[in-house]
């Protein structure tokens, strides 16, 4: 290996440490952000801060006007604690990049170096720019940096981004065709009844008996109400209800989620749900408000893209490496951008099950192989080589 191959990966490794032992909650990324525009700035590469949030933008320019490509990273962390041992765990008690998005930042800035380094747009038309966004994990961040008009000045063509998976091995990447994650909407029910003592509950409304009820019977709408071949999820992730064993609290707070990948499916799941919620009236005499707060759309590759992707991820790692994959339940904020503008999200397999580096995607044990870095920077190089040059 070269050494100025291992002084670069020597260059993404300390990054992508450096990100992951200081990460910041979303909407609260003010050091990641300020981190992220003076590697820029030190590139010589235009840069920009978002009005009245965190994130960057950067933008290199080519020798002549034509198209310009963006590539998106985002950047907050998860309100979690971590776990690992190593000499880069997270310094914050209940912070922790969990998600890869120290890894996804790290890339987009190497892929700028290596611009950089090789002089690729003192010989080619167009722009490349480079979005850092905030607030992911909130699926909140895309839109707010579209309503600031990222998109424009100049107008982007085309927009990539990749997600590190542990589902993958590292060396492996994953493509979706078209149709790569789930919509999600989130709901909050609030059950209203009658307090009082816990031995004598006939003269009690009990709202936990009937948001436990809620709970068991909304599994029943996934199995019953959509083809079995559909994909659908409920989940409540969050049930808040009393504070002492002897009394029945008045009043019980479910929050969850709603996963899916059709409009039918997502309006047949939010409509039986209400159903659901108001048959609690009759059923337990509890007062029921149900609240639906509605989320990410699905998110969809434009097919071109993602054959473009294929083809630039296959000329670095084989295009035995290379496979299209089904789309996940997960969501991702991306898809705003993807409404928007012609683009594509790649999966990067950051596993490494010889070394004990398979946790999932949010667990406090989660790590990478951090070969995936170097993988990441070469495909999306590759990915702009070829589009500014068609």
């Amino acid at each position: 290996m070269p050494s100025d191959t291992r002084d670069f990966h020597r260059w993404l490794i300390d990054i992508r440490r450096d990100f992951h032992r200081h990460p910041e909650l979303s909407h609260h990324e003010t050091r990641t952000t300020n981190r992220i525009i003076d590697i820029l700035g030190k590139m010589g590469i235009d840069t920009r801060r978002l009005d009245g949030m965190t994130g960057a933008i950067g933008l290199i320019t080519g020798a002549t006007s034509g198209k310009t490509i963006a590539l998106r990273a985002d950047i907050d962390a998860l309100p979690l604690t971590e776990l690992n041992t190593s000499g880069y765990r997270s310094e914050k008690d209940g912070v922790m990049h969990a998600c890869g998005h120290d890894a996804h930042a790290t890339i987009m800035l190497g892929v700028a170096r290596k611009i950089i380094d090789t002089g690729l747009m003192k010989k080619r038309p167009g722009q490349v720019k480079f979005l850092f966004q905030p607030a992911e994990e909130r699926v909140a961040g895309a839109r707010a940096m579209i309503r600031q008009g990222v998109l424009e000045n100049p107008s982007v063509d085309r927009v990539i981004a990749a997600h590190v998976t542990p589902q993958l091995e590292v060396g492996k990447i994953g493509i979706f065709e078209n149709l790569g994650f789930a919509a999600a909407d989130r709901f909050v029910l609030t059950l209203t009844g009658k307090g009082g003592h816990g031995a004598r509950p006939e003269e009690c409304i009990d709202p936990i008996v009937a948001g436990a009820h809620f709970i068991t019977q909304a599994q029943s709408i996934i199995s019953r109400n959509i083809k079995a071949l559909d994909a659908g999820v409920i989940t409540v992730g969050k049930f808040m209800a009393g504070a002492v064993s002897n009394i029945i609290p008045e009043t019980a707070v479910l929050e969850g989620t709603i996963r899916s990948l059709k409009k039918t499916v997502r309006t047949r799941l939010i409509d039986r749900l209400n159903d659901l919620a108001d048959g609690l009236e009759k059923t337990f005499g509890v007062q029921s408000s149900f609240v639906l707060h509605e989320g990410v759309p699905p998110g969809l590759n434009d097919k071109t893209v993602s054959a473009d992707m294929f083809q630039a991820a296959a000329a670095i790692v084989g295009e035995e490496n290379v496979s299209y994959i089904p789309p996940v339940m997960g969501a991702e904020d991306f898809a705003y951008f993807t409404q928007a503008r012609p683009g594509a999200m790649i999966r990067l397999g950051c596993a490494n099950h010889d070394k004990g580096i398979d946790y999932p995607l949010h667990s406090p044990r989660f790590d990478m192989d951090e070969k995936v870095l170097d993988i990441g920077v070469e495909i999306f190089y590759e990915a702009i080589t070829r589009y500014l040059s068609e």
